[in-house]
């Protein structure tokens, strides 16, 4: 199947034009920023790991507390983060920033289900 060139501008055109109001229809509909989608993501991923832990003994509740407090920080901060940006969603830089404190909050779950040595 061969596609001409101008069909293939025509539908990037088409794509730019209708995207600034799709996202503002997504937004009208509850939909987070697609930046905030990914961290929150990551949260709710990095609270399910926990219960796994609980769940399974890997974790105690003292762990446990400490990570998910960890997780509310950083929820906290993409709240301020949002608010500075008039409601708006998350600069690339804050995602990145959150993401750099998920990271090591990922890595102090795994290092307490999985302690060296064991």
């Amino acid at each position: 199947m061969q596609v001409s060139l101008k069909r293939i501008v025509m539908t990037a055109v088409t794509l730019s034009l209708f995207a600034p109001a799709m996202y503002s229809f997504a937004l009208e509909q509850g939909e987070p920023h697609p930046r905030v989608h990914q961290v929150n993501r990551r949260l709710r991923r990095q609270n399910r790991r926990i219960k796994q832990g609980l769940k399974n003994g890997t974790l105690t509740q003292q762990q446990a507390q400490q990570l998910r407090s960890n997780d509310q920080a950083i929820n906290a901060q993409k709240k301020a983060d949002i608010a500075a940006n008039g409601g708006e969603g998350l600069t690339k830089a804050q995602q990145g920033q959150l993401n750099q404190e998920e990271n090591a909050n990922s890595k102090m779950i795994y290092d307490e289900k999985h302690p060296a040595g064991q």
